[in-house]
């Protein structure tokens, strides 16, 4: 049995997973909240509150399986990191709460970075799409950096706690802008040129590593063990992209949650002008693989829609039945928007800021909550559409299909109408993709699997039956 800890930007949990040759079964063994925490200087991330929790659900992991627990591992989302001070690398100590990626102090860190180095040379440097909030971005806006002697990613702050071991999994890392895209190394040359030391970035290190185990003093709280700690894919994309099953060398995918993470998994990555000025990335996958994608708006739009109406009517919202009301409503019959829209990235009264948009651009509001979902949900596949597009002219592969995982793949309205607006048929499933693929990479360090991910993914299809949606207009 191994444990998973899937950190996601509203809720973490721990899944508790059986591999084997012929078996990969998996269930939810904890859960527990995450999400924003407004302080009088901005947003935030309540790390200690979330390690407490993963601590307690990886103990009642460990009471569940009756000690049989072979190894745990962390993944959750990118840029966002903690600072640390002290000599005594066992026993460093956290400054301050850690900033939340929404947070509004990049904006002035971008104009920052780039006088100093010209966006073309990083993206040449490090291959990644622009996002205001990458971890380069949030460093210069930082104060508490000058005071620090480490930072550690999300996930790498987690391992730390747990082991007293410091390491910086390569996935996660190529997401900060500060990795070599291309060797797969920290660019002290670029660190040094926008005033940060290298000595503050742990060592890089790749799935399938142990990370170490975990303290001595935690082990009443793990059933009296000490239990193995394996790097995996520590961006949850990353581990979701392992536990896609993708059926032919031209598939694409979309790891569909609060973002829509839409490309294709390549061999190096694609650092030219074109993809630059399309805005793809190239983020580390495991077992060298190159994450060539781009970041469309997903179900955020949605879920803080629904938060705006709970907070009006002071009840909760029926999603299941907006769905189904939307999808009475002619998709041609909705204004479709572009989802990219800047100011849908922070939280807040999205109803509204639709319709402000459709204002502005002369575009009809849409009149009531159904026909705002429908909106919403066209305008999310259009954005897919555009990508995959995209995606397979700047790297000259022609996709066959695409594969939806993540959340969204239970979203039938979402994934037909993406099949609708691409062209490609859709396959949806599995929901649990990032799960799984840090349980598959745990299994294959253990020794319990072989092979390359494509063997690791032919165990996904012989145990689990996806849906597949076939364009129909």
């Amino acid at each position: 049995m191994h444990a998973a800890v899937d950190l996601g930007a509203s809720s973490g949990r721990v899944v508790l997973g059986r591999v084997g040759p012929d078996t990969l079964e998996f269930h939810e063994s904890a859960r527990f909240s995450n999400g924003v925490v407004p302080m009088p200087d901005g947003l935030h991330w309540n790390l200690v509150g979330l390690y407490e929790q993963a601590l307690a659900g990886l103990g009642a992991a460990v009471r569940e399986t009756g000690g049989e627990l072979a190894s745990v591992a962390i993944d959750s989302w990118a840029v966002d990191y903690g600072l640390l001070a002290g000599t005594d690398s066992s026993k460093m100590q956290l400054l301050g709460t850690p900033f939340h990626y929404r947070d509004e102090r990049t904006a002035a860190g971008v104009e920052k970075v780039h006088r100093s180095v010209a966006f073309e040379e990083l993206y040449r440097r490090n291959g990644l799409q622009f996002l205001p909030f990458n971890t380069l971005y949030q460093l210069a806006q930082e104060g508490l950096a000058s005071h620090a002697d480490r930072l550690l990613l999300v996930p790498d702050l987690l391992g730390y706690w747990l082991t007293g071991e410091q390491l910086t999994e390569v996935t996660n890392a190529s997401t900060t802008g500060l990795l070599d895209v291309h060797t797969k190394a920290w660019d002290t040359e670029l660190m040094s040129r926008l005033g940060l030391s290298a000595d503050l970035f742990a060592p890089v290190a790749v799935p399938g590593e142990t990370l170490g185990q975990t303290r001595a003093e935690l082990a009443p709280l793990l059933g009296g063990k000490q239990l193995p700690v394996t790097l995996v894919g520590s961006h949850d994309t990353a581990s979701a992209i392992v536990g896609t099953p993708l059926s032919t060398e031209d598939a694409a995918y979309i790891s569909c949650g609060t973002w829509g993470l839409v490309g294709l998994e390549l061999d190096s990555p694609v650092v030219t002008d074109a993809s630059r000025a399309a805005n793809f990335t190239n983020e580390g996958g495991v077992d060298g693989r190159t994450r060539f994608l781009t970041n469309v708006m997903g179900t955020w739009l949605l879920s803080e829609t629904l938060r705006t109406w709970e907070r009006e009517e002071g009840k909760s919202q029926d999603l299941v039945g907006l769905l189904d009301a939307a999808a009475h409503v002619r998709s041609d019959a909705v204004v479709v928007f572009d989802v990219q829209d800047e100011r849908f990235v922070a939280p807040g009264d999205m109803p509204a800021r639709i319709g402000q948009l459709c204002t502005e651009q002369d575009l009809p509001i849409p009149a009531g909550k159904a026909e705002l979902v429908r909106s919403i949900v066209e305008s999310i596949a259009a954005g897919f559409a555009r990508a995959l597009s995209t995606a397979g002219e700047l790297a000259d592969r022609r996709v066959d299909v695409v594969h939806m995982v993540g959340g969204g793949s239970l979203n039938a309205l979402l994934c037909q109408a993406t099949a609708d607006r691409s062209g490609y048929p859709v396959v949806a499933g599995p929901v649990e993709a990032t799960a799984i693929g840090n349980l598959l990479i745990q299994a294959r360090t253990a020794g319990t699997l072989s092979g390359s991910l494509e063997d690791l993914r032919e165990l996904i299809i012989r145990t689990h039956s996806p849906i597949t949606y076939r364009p129909q207009s």
